[in-house]
């Protein structure tokens, strides 16, 4: 193997601690940033859901001002939003570069179309569960947990796996303002230093990763819908 990456990989292989460091970024990345912006897409989801006109708890002002954020931050370009959100990432966590600075901007910039996504989700289930759930005298917390959370859980992993796709390629765009990980590790060798192969050896790992994450939501769909 270290003859193979020698042969086809030899810049990645003279700089395979700094390469390895930078895969571990990218996981801590898509990992932190990824279950940060879950929890809160849901949330969000949820209450788009439940005060959309016909839901559990219309509220027609609470729903327009949250579509209308998330609506904001989605119509905006990552890399713009990025570089935008700078002075607010260095405030909050004292540095704007790195992986520690890269959390944040990755936050703001998935949770939009992660709540989408989960809303998506939620929108897909069969009335008849909610109607069924309030004739047997359910409450709004209990339907939310034991209808839409429940019921919705094969579609929730597909949206997240969609979600964790795209996360990948943020984390591959934030590497252009200094954010670390693979992205950046290809860019500052594979592009600014003209060697080919670290871009190369990047898009193989990659690649891989994002096909392992997909066999495992694959795995847990088949899983929770049987």
């Amino acid at each position: 193997m270290p003859d193979i990456l020698q042969l086809w990989f030899p810049n990645v292989a003279a700089r395979f601690p700094e390469f390895f460091d930078s895969f571990v970024q990218t996981l801590i990345m898509v990992g932190i940033s990824g279950l940060a912006s879950f929890v809160l897409a849901t949330f969000l989801a949820v209450v788009l859901t439940v005060t959309k006109t016909g839901g559990l708890a219309p509220n027609p002002i609470v729903f327009n001002i949250i579509d209308k954020i998330i609506n904001l931050f989605r119509s905006i370009p990552f890399i713009i939003l990025a570089a935008a959100l700078v002075s607010v990432t260095r405030a909050l966590v004292g540095t704007a570069i790195g992986t520690k600075g890269a959390i944040f901007p990755l936050i703001v910039g998935i949770t939009p179309f992660f709540t989408r996504q989960i809303e998506s989700s939620l929108a897909g289930l069969d009335p008849g569960f909610i109607e069924a759930a309030e004739a047997m005298g359910m409450g709004n917390g209990e339907i939310i947990f034991r209808i839409y959370l429940r019921e919705a859980i094969p579609s929730i992993i597909r949206v997240t796996i969609i979600t964790l796709v795209s996360l990948i390629g943020l984390t591959a765009i934030v590497g252009i303002v200094g954010g670390g990980g693979l992205g950046d590790f290809a860019i500052r060798y594979g592009y600014q230093r003209f060697m080919p192969d670290a871009t190369y050896a990047t898009i193989i790992v990659l690649v891989l990763l994002i096909g392992l994450i997909e066999f495992i939501g694959r795995l847990l769909v088949e899983i929770t819908e049987h």
